[in-house]
Order: C-alpha cells, then sequence, then structure tokens
C-alpha cells in the first residue's frame, strides 16, 4: 500500500509546483438566463478534473448580479482554450466575435495563456457573453513578427506598457504561428504605450524606431476592440512575407496577391450570392466599402492607402469573416 501511496504523493507535488489557479468569468448582462444554468467549456477540463476536455459542459457559480465564474487549478505557462454556454447543451454555447478567437484553422474558441505560478489567481475579468471585453472595457491584440531576431529568449516573448505599470512579466506573449507572438488585454478608450520584450527584463526591450515612437515606444489608440498592425521586432512595418494561415485554410475565399503592391485581389469561390465588404485601417476606420458585391472577385487598389496592414469585413450567408491585407 506505501509502495502505491508514493508515487501518487509526487505526482501531486509535482503538479502543485507547476499548478495555478485561474479564475473564468462571464458577464451575463442582457442575457436571459437558461434555466439549466450557465456553463462553460474547454481544454483545460481534464487537468481541472472536470471531466474530457469538450466532451461536457461544466457549470459555473453565480457570484452576484449577472456574473458567473469557475476556479480552477490548471497547469501555468500554457495556452488554453473555451467557451461559455448560456444553458446544458453544446448547441448553447455563445458565439465568439472574430477578435477573440484562436483564430487559425478557422478555430473559433476563446483563448488565454496561464503565464504566472504567482501565489494569487489569475483573473481578465468578466468578459461580456458573446462580447470581446468586460463591461467598460475594449480588447486589443497586438501582434509582434521575431523571425529577424533569429533567436528566441528561453524567457519567452512579452509585452510591457503603461497600461500595466510597465512589468516585462505579466503580459507573456504567445505564438500560433512560428515567430508571430500575439496577447490580449483590456483597457478603456484612451492612448496607451507599449513596447515588446524578446525576454522578461527592461534589458530584453526593443527599440522602436523614431518614424512610429512616442517616448521611445509604441501607441495605440482604443476607442473600440482593435487588433493593431502585426509588426517586426524593432520595427515600424510588418515582415514581408507575413501571412495568416486563417487565410490559406479557408477554403470559401481566396485573397492574392497578399502583401501586394498595387492591388488585391478578392476571389470567391462560393457562387451565387451576394456580399458586403468592409475595408478599415488598424484603428478601425473604415476606408473603404463594397456594398453590394455580387461577382466571382473584387479588386481592392492601394490608390490613397499608406502602406500597412488593413482589415477586410467579408459579409455573406455564411456570416462576417474578417481577413487581413497587406499593402507594401
Amino acid at each position: 500500500m506505501k509502495k502505491a501511496i508514493l508515487p501518487l504523493m509526487l505526482s501531486l507535488f509535482c503538479f502543485s509546483l507547476s499548478a495555478k489557479k485561474v479564475k473564468f468569468s462571464v458577464d451575463m448582462t442582457g442575457q436571459t438566463i437558461s434555466a439549466a444554468g450557465v456553463h462553460i467549456v474547454g481544454d483545460f477540463q481534464s487537468e481541472a478534473g472536470l471531466g474530457a476536455d469538450f466532451a461536457q459542459l461544466t457549470p459555473m457559480v453565480h457570484e452576484f448580479g449577472s456574473i458567473y465564474s469557475l476556479v480552477v487549478t490548471i497547469p501555468a505557462f500554457r495556452k488554453y482554450e473555451y467557451k461559455f454556454a448560456n444553458g446544458d447543451l453544446f448547441y448553447e454555447v455563445e458565439f465568439v466575435p472574430v477578435e477573440s478567437r484562436v483564430g487559425y484553422d478557422n478555430v473559433d474558441n476563446r483563448w488565454m495563456y496561464v503565464d504566472s505560478l504567482q501565489n494569487d489567481t489569475s483573473f481578465v475579468g468578466a468578459i461580456l457573453y458573446g462580447g470581446n471585453a468586460p463591461a467598460g472595457l475594449h480588447l486589443v491584440r497586438p501582434l509582434v513578427d521575431l523571425t529577424a531576431e533569429g533567436t528566441i529568449s528561453t524567457n519567452g516573448v512579452h509585452l510591457a506598457g503603461n497600461f500595466q505599470g510597465w512589468s516585462t512579466t505579466k503580459n507573456r506573449m504567445y505564438s500560433f504561428e512560428t515567430n508571430i507572438y500575439e496577447t490580449i488585454f483590456y483597457v478603456a478608450a484612451g492612448s496607451y504605450e507599449y513596447r515588446f520584450y524578446n525576454g522578461n527584463s527592461a534589458a530584453n526591450s526593443e527599440t522602436v524606431p523614431s518614424s512610429c515612437a512616442s517616448n521611445g515606444s509604441r501607441t495605440v489608440i482604443v476607442n473600440g476592440d482593435i487588433i493593431p498592425d502585426p509588426v517586426c521586432y524593432a520595427s515600424c512595418a510588418a515582415c514581408l512575407g507575413t501571412f495568416l494561415k486563417e487565410q490559406e485554410a479557408d477554403a470559401g475565399i481566396r485573397l492574392y496577391p497578399n502583401p501586394a503592391t498595387d492591388q488585391v485581389t478578392v476571389e470567391f469561390r462560393e457562387g451565387g450570392q451576394s456580399r458586403s465588404l468592409v475595408l478599415t485601417d488598424h484603428t478601425g476606420k473604415t476606408v473603404r466599402t463594397y456594398p453590394d458585391v455580387s461577382e466571382d472577385s473584387v479588386s481592392i487598389g492601394k490608390k490613397d492607402l499608406s502602406s500597412g496592414v488593413y482589415f477586410l469585413q467579408v459579409s455573406g450567408n455564411a456570416g462576417t469573416r474578417v481577413y487581413k491585407l497587406i499593402f507594401n
């Protein structure tokens, strides 16, 4: 009996050394709550002892008002995916906005990265059901390409800014694509400064070129949910040849060339329907609209547009999808 207990105790001890308390929370304001309650489903469930990942929904606890939460202990230094559900059936899960999605291979889950072993509880706030951020805040999702750096620090890639006290350890970035790192944070409307770090100390900071720097840092103006232009580390522009896997995997649409010098052709592989297209810049400002496109393709020219990254919203029978266009 003692021989059986010892390995179990060692296993629990090792888990405790790498585990972290995480609080998932949702704000159900404006929703009619299901009689079955509010639930969550995610790939953390097995680690938390809550059943098979994405095989069953886990009930959340009603905290107060419209807030429902669940606290779990799961391994740190991992990316987790999840969704909320108003009910206890899989078809009752929320529709996650594109800005919050994993977004690669057309996966529509929310995600977060648990990057700390501190003796506290990781908590990003009560996110609005079917929304991008907690009430009164906006989502910001910066991306940085470190391909030109060659070597990635074993301490990870981080983001620090004036919105979180310039901590070089709080916001660790995650890479869905080789050498392209991203993170999500939530802030009120306003202007914010930040920098990327190939490591987790002040000495690991990038040097932001003066042509796009303010006080030596990058700046983002937030007046809504925003995904700033993906940029090369220590550069003002996107790395040449940066593509999104989602665009390549989407069988319904093709964009080429991308990046482009003069124009991008948007080719629709599903004919017989009308679509509306809206092109916005990184601040969310609309720069082009195509309200009724029934042809099999449409060309978007660079004329009067600056070099950089733009977002194309395509709305049709399949709903709305967002793609990134890069003009060199």
